[in-house]
């Protein structure tokens, strides 16, 4: 960071923000409206609908000007051993420190990263000419020379347009990754079946350390089909069957029909261009600068989600957005907001969830972050309010893995499983099922099926079962397969031993915990990250000396 007062970082900037957005706040406390309510509301030209909605719009500006100093503050921790003096995991540091989700970080650390060779689309973001998501699109076109001619059409065009552009022109859009649809895989699972998919996970686990469930469902899906299927062709075409939870249709035709007509969104008044606060991040700032910083454009940034949230719900719920000539939420969102649309689109699912939940109201009530009651929220109402005093003491990711936990014991214990997939996986396995079925001659219910693909994995590699984990293995299934250091949510490759063995420590499983390897060779042995205890539940760590709990405070 550099020198020069630190303390006035954009502190006008910031703290004008932080006010103005907090003056609006006893918008979120308002009793819920009703569907017809709202309508009513909007449908009927109230001037409280046309400030709600401009409410919004000037919110999201600030939002999307605090992100670009947020991305270039994540782009300068991934430089150099920042990381790893702080402890974290780029994703866990976003997610645990700043309450941003996994992919947006990711998203703005590679914008943060992109700007810094492409000076003129960092100064129309930050001079607010160009939004967010418009960056986003024309990131891997605006290089060279090419730079300024992709900065004037983001500055003018929808996103659709740049969208069609730069694939035109062979690049990305960086939309790709927000994209890739989800399903959800529901079925019943009775325990002898159970059995079956639980061992064939198990070697799928051993044959591909860390790898996630979706991943080794995947692969039991491949062995099957390698041997037996008929059929090629396993695309995104292929529909998927009543177990699977269906993806969202496409918006694109709808979209381009209402940005044809010659005057755009007539109704809408312009919005005033935040520029991003004056935050530099110098070459020579230590991890703890840029954390200081960051976490400041943080907590401005979340007080504008809380009135986000409020508005976005209230626009969402009403259909006001069809009514202003957008397609979708999701086209509103881009267009109207200049945001990436899925973290909104959360922000209005969350609230709305609110509304119908006592028990998530008190959660926020009492402090609880936004990534917590996100994580609260799957349980049943009358389980929430219990979860509230462990809300606050635990990691998101500890917080994450517990409400797992209880979950798939409920699961468990009610012969089911609820397993979220890439789509693609979906489709895969949709294609197994159904070559199962042809081979039997009969419907089989997709538990089964999944038993069946099991227990012809194990056929081929049940043998990696009957080989005697090594120490290091025990040690990671002891742990779960999870590394051990507080907040991190990576898979474990490697088992440390606490007292170093070149330390008089010996194999024994109370002396070796389940590490990433970033935490081990960068954190540990970097110097920066030390252990001391006995695994797997003795066990105290320690940053720079102090004590490290993974937690964002």
């Amino acid at each position: 960071m550099d020198a020069a007062p630190r303390a006035g970082l954009g502190a006008a900037d910031l703290t004008g923000t932080a006010e103005a957005a907090h003056a609006l706040l006893p918008l979120r406390e308002l009793p819920p409206y009703s569907r017809a309510e709202l309508d009513r509301w909007f449908r009927g030209g109230e001037p409280e609908a046309d400030a709600c909605e401009r409410i919004l719009a000037w919110a999201a500006r600030g939002r999307g000007a605090i992100d670009v100093a947020i991305a270039e503050g994540l782009a300068a921790l991934r430089r150099g051993e920042r990381l790893a003096a702080l402890g974290f995991h780029l994703d866990d540091y976003a997610r645990e420190v700043l309450g941003i989700g996994k992919r947006a970080a990711a998203g703005l650390a590679r914008l943060g990263e992109g700007l810094a060779t492409r000076p003129r689309l960092r100064e129309a973001m930050r001079s607010g000419r160009v939004g967010l998501r418009a960056a986003e699109t024309v990131l891997d076109a605006a290089t060279g020379d090419a730079e300024a001619f992709w900065v004037e059409r983001a500055a003018g065009q929808t996103v659709r347009e740049l969208e069609d552009g730069v694939r035109r022109a062979g690049g990305a859009t960086g939309r790709e990754d927000e994209d890739e649809a989800w399903v959800t895989l529901r079925t019943q699972l009775p325990e002898a079946e159970r059995l079956v998919v639980d061992a064939a996970l198990e070697a799928a686990g051993r044959n591909m350390p860390g790898s996630t469930r979706a991943e080794r469902l995947e692969a039991l899906a491949q062995e099957y089909l390698a041997e037996f299927s008929t059929d090629g062709d396993h695309d995104g075409a292929r529909p998927l069957g009543p177990e699977f939870r269906p993806a969202l249709a496409g918006e694109r035709a709808r979209r381009a029909a209402l940005e044809s007509e010659p005057e755009r969104w007539p109704l809408l008044p312009p919005i005033e261009s935040w520029p991003a606060p004056e935050v530099r991040f110098a070459d020579g700032a230590t991890a703890q600068e840029i954390d200081r910083t960051l976490r400041e454009l943080a907590a401005a940034r979340a007080t504008l989600e809380d009135v986000i949230g409020a508005c976005a719900y209230a626009i969402r719920r009403s259909g006001m957005h069809l009514r202003l000539g957008f397609a979708t939420f999701r086209h509103y969102v881009e267009e109207r907001l200049r945001l990436p649309p899925r973290a909104v689109e959360q922000r209005a699912e969350h609230e709305e969830r609110l509304a119908r939940s006592a028990g998530l109201r008190e959660a926020r009530r009492q402090g609880v972050s936004y990534e917590r009651r996100r994580i609260l929220a799957r349980l049943p109402e009358e389980e929430i309010a219990p979860w509230i005093p462990r809300a606050k003491a635990l990691t998101c990711v500890a917080l994450r893995r517990a409400v797992e936990g209880e979950r798939e014991w409920q699961l468990r214990a009610q012969r089911k499983v609820s397993v979220p997939l890439p789509r693609r996986v979906g489709v895969l396995l949709a294609a197994a099922f159904e070559t199962v079925r042809k081979r039997v001659g009969r419907l089989v219910p997709a538990g089964s099926c999944l038993a069946i693909l099991g227990a012809h994995f194990l056929g081929q590699w049940g043998d990696v079962l009957k080989r005697s984990p090594s120490r290091s293995e025990r040690a990671r299934a002891r742990d779960l397969g999870w590394c051990q250091v507080p907040g991190c949510s990576h898979r474990a490759a490697h088992a440390h031993h606490v007292l170093f063995r070149s330390h008089g420590g010996g194999d024994e499983a109370e002396n070796q915990v389940a590490l990433c390897a970033f935490h081990h060779l960068r954190c540990v042995h970097g110097g920066y990250l030390t252990v001391f205890g006995r695994a797997p539940d003795g066990l105290t760590w320690l940053l720079n000396g102090a004590p490290f709990t993974g937690m964002g405070a």
